[in-house]
């Protein structure tokens, strides 16, 4: 194999596909970016079994050919190399040679015929929406997921799709986010896809991406983004039934200005840490959110005027998943229901119902 390419573009490509390759495996082709030349393209991938990201550059194929290079090294050399145009040639013992201006490197490399096979969908069953609406649908759910949970299900994002309404969902026990959207898209489905995967895919999402093409078939799920492809394994299971957590009925509402409530619980947030756990405080009355937080740092007392009807109610919550909720609203007001001091209250738009954030609240000391 042997190519000439551009260093910016090579350097982006196998930055990028590096994230989905594994760190420590038993395989050692699975700690390398797999590279294939022909037909004047150059196509890199980076794979783990769980999670592969593909994409293709254009380039001076002199050579076809394929191998695979470390990784983190490969990125590294064509990171520092002095000059835009870079040469690559693997010879038929897979020893890499490098060169860019008066620098040369030669590294072993790893036959390609040890990379192992990546999935195949064979579906044109696709689902398109815009790079910005499913950026944002990632956004407002994301936040939600089980990071450490030990059952796979609850480290996923749940796809519904039924009569043209795409319904995305996560929880991780203390919170729950629902995003709802009208798509063009005839079929109902169900899967469930790893934080993992969709953190990824919110990455590669440009400000100028406008499509991303989603088909989701048998145990994958392939997800086109510009010049990128991800395959991830979907996970298998019965989602919680989420549903049933919703309440049906609140005793009080409000109507709150979000960047006004998001200063207030940064402002306490000053005095808490990851060992400080203390709840920010709301006593809800006379049309005002009253908030204080005490912790071994000190104390703080802040309070907005807001549209109020139902019952005084005082409640305590993780100022950090009370943020996560109001951040990811992205509206300049929302309606949050309380149903009491213990229950879990419901952050939801003042029109419409695109999204639903709901959290339960901390145990109050008196």
């Amino acid at each position: 194999m042997r190519f000439q390419c551009n260093k910016n573009a090579l350097s982006d490509a196998v930055s990028n596909v590096q994230r989905a390759v594994s760190s420590k495996s038993t395989m050692p082709a699975l700690e390398g970016v797999l590279m294939r030349s022909e037909n004047g393209r150059l196509t890199l991938c980076g794979y783990d079994l769980e999670l592969c990201i593909t994409t293709s550059i254009d380039a001076d194929i002199q050579e076809e050919g394929a191998a695979v290079v470390k990784a983190r090294l490969f990125a590294e050399i064509i990171r520092k190399l002095p000059e835009n145009k870079i040469s690559v040639m693997v010879d038929d013992k897979n020893i890499v040679y490098i060169s860019s201006g008066n620098v040369d490197y030669k590294i072993v490399g790893i036959p390609a015929a040890d990379y192992p096979e990546i999935p195949v969908i064979n579906s044109n069953d696709r689902i398109n929406l815009s790079g910005e609406l499913f950026s944002g649908m990632i956004r407002q759910t994301i936040y939600a997921i089980a990071e450490n949970d030990i059952k796979p299900i609850n480290r996923g994002v749940l796809f519904e799709i039924e009569e043209h309404v795409m319904t995305m969902v996560a929880l991780d026990g203390y919170r729950l986010a629902i995003r709802t959207e009208t798509i063009e898209y005839e079929k109902d489905k169900y899967f469930i896809v790893p934080g993992k995967s969709l953190f990824e895919v919110l990455r590669l999402i440009g400000e100028n991406t406008e499509t991303i093409s989603i088909t989701a078939c048998g145990r994958h799920i392939i997800f086109r983004i510009d010049d990128y492809c991800i395959i991830s394994r979907l996970i298998d299971g019965q989602f919680i039934n989420y549903k049933a957590s919703l309440p049906t009925k609140h005793s009080t509402e409000l109507r709150v200005n979000t960047r006004k409530f998001i200063d207030v619980v940064e402002r306490m947030s000053l005095l808490l840490t990851d060992k400080m756990k203390s709840p920010v405080r709301c006593m809800i009355d006379e049309g005002k959110i009253k908030t204080t937080c005490s912790t071994t740092l000190g104390q703080a007392h802040d309070e907005i005027e807001v549209q109020m009807t139902g019952d005084t109610v005082e409640i305590g919550f993780n100022n950090r998943f009370l943020l996560d909720a109001l951040r990811n609203s992205e509206t300049d007001e929302v309606i949050m229901e309380l149903s009491g001091s213990n229950k879990a209250i419901v952050v939801k738009p003042t029109e419409g119902n695109s999204f639903l954030f709901m959290l339960m609240p901390m145990r109050l000391s008196r």
